[in-house]
């Protein structure tokens, strides 16, 4: 294991599901912790219950609010970018482009602007790690997410590109790409707050992953050894064999 005490993380979207989890995960593990996200009172409640959490307000949109966030900090040894969503299951006939730039936004253009922002605090001390929060939507599609695929296949993207250009500095990159989780907002907000459609997702299915199963894996990638980089890790439940595959009690 990787030595971690005194060690400084930077989670994004971390007022809830997620980013929260893994906020808690890597507290347990010795990391202060910087949460951001847009929602105080949501931060306020984690660094309230967890030691070792700094909350700090962040819009991932806004280039200034990013620019405070660097400011306010000297060495970064671990960022993981976890802020993003979904909006919206319509074909592409009926998408509305909104959708998709306010999802390219967060799930493309945030990792560019904090990773930026961060990569010289990462890269001044003994060695930084980017974790990127993925999907496996990054890496394939589905009927009904094509603003939500191409946004994921562009994060991707970035990830893989960003390890080729940092190759031989002292930054690993990961990418962790988690299938069907259960958490309390996901897909309520993909659904515009419909709560018996966002239901209807997980219907039948036999334990869905949890915000704090995919923690894990972002904790284990962090924790390996300085010379050891996980590329991808993608992570399903077992009723998951494909996004448009879930086996479910009944049919």
């Amino acid at each position: 294991m990787a030595e971690v005490s005194h060690r400084t993380a930077v989670v994004t979207g971390a007022s809830g599901g997620i980013g929260a989890a893994t906020a808690r995960r890597l507290a347990a593990e010795g990391f202060t912790v910087v949460a951001a996200a847009r929602r105080r009172d949501r931060l306020s409640e984690l660094a309230a219950s967890v030691r070792g959490i700094r909350p700090v307000v962040l819009d991932v949109t806004s280039q200034e609010s990013v620019d405070a966030l660097a400011a306010s900090l000297a060495d970064v040894d671990v960022l993981v970018n976890n802020a993003g969503g979904a909006l919206g299951v319509e074909p592409v006939e009926r998408a509305d482009p909104a959708d998709w730039q306010a999802m390219f936004e967060t799930n493309v253009l945030g990792v560019l602007r904090v990773t930026k922002a961060l990569l010289p605090a990462l890269e001044r001390g003994s060695g930084g790690h980017i974790v990127v929060t993925g999907s496996i939507a990054g890496h394939l599609v589905y009927e009904g997410g094509a603003g939500y695929t191409a946004a994921k296949h562009a994060a991707t993207a970035v990830v893989e590109t960003l390890r080729l250009e940092l190759n031989g500095r002292p930054i690993r990159v990961t990418e962790v790409a988690p299938g069907m989780v259960r958490t309390e907002e996901f897909s309520l907000v993909r659904y515009r707050g419909d709560a018996e459609a966002a239901e209807r997702v997980y219907a039948g299915v036999d334990q869905p992953l949890t915000a704090e199963d995919v923690a894990d894996c972002i904790a284990f990638a962090v924790t390996r050894p300085a010379h050891v980089n996980i590329d991808l890790l993608v992570v399903k439940p077992l009723a998951q064999a494909a996004p448009h595959k879930v086996a479910r009690r009944g049919s």
